[in-house]
């Protein structure tokens, strides 16, 4: 096993927020590979949420961002199953982030489930009157649109949406780093947003 300075486990949980034994496993286990450690962690991650994710959910925070002068905002209730977690400073950023990060994108739902039908249908329709433009054959018309919904909806789905403040992960993955980082169960629960003059 390699040996690992001190000041690589640093830049590591620096990156990661992952506590010390983590980053020097992880490190370990990847022979100093920094890369290969990070992405280490995001799978512990995983894991952990996986592991985490039955468990009630009844304490929390509610976050506003408020953008264009007030003109664009977003409440957004992120839940967790204690107080101790509801005012940890990291939870509470996230949270944050995520309003911050509603208002840039706006999503249609936290899940794929959660995105309204009849906008499914619409979309749908408009990829298959697509599709039928290509002259493809009748039986390829309809992967040709499902490809497409299927891209919609990730795109439209908070979960799966790359993070306004660092693309290379999605929403799900920095949830997760902070369920691997805390060792609670959190979810995002519901969220608002609203403009003027929409309505």
């Amino acid at each position: 096993m390699a040996t690992i300075s001190a000041d690589l486990v640093k830049q590591l949980r620096e990156k990661t927020g992952a506590g010390i034994m983590d980053c020097k496993n992880a490190l370990a286990e990847n022979t100093g590979d920094m890369e290969k450690a990070v992405e280490y962690l995001r799978k512990k991650g995983l894991a952990t949420a996986a592991k985490r994710a039955g468990r009630a959910l009844s304490e929390g925070t509610i976050q506003s961002y408020i953008h264009m002068g007030g003109k664009l905002g977003v409440m957004v209730e992120v839940g967790c199953e204690t107080d101790f977690v509801a005012k940890n400073e990291d939870f509470q950023d996230f949270a944050r982030n995520i309003a911050m990060h509603i208002a840039a994108t706006n999503p249609l739902g936290i899940r794929p489930e959660e995105i309204p039908q009849e906008i499914i249908d619409k979309e749908m329709e408009i990829y298959m009157a697509q599709a039928k433009e290509t002259g493809k054959p009748e039986n390829i018309l309809e992967k040709i649109a499902q490809g497409k919904l299927q891209k919609f909806i990730k795109e439209n789905c908070l979960m799966d949406q790359p993070y306004v403040r660092n693309p290379d992960m999605t929403v799900a993955d920095l949830l997760n780093e902070l369920i691997a980082k805390i060792g609670e169960n959190i979810t995002v629960k519901r969220f608002t947003r609203f403009q003027v003059g929409e309505a």
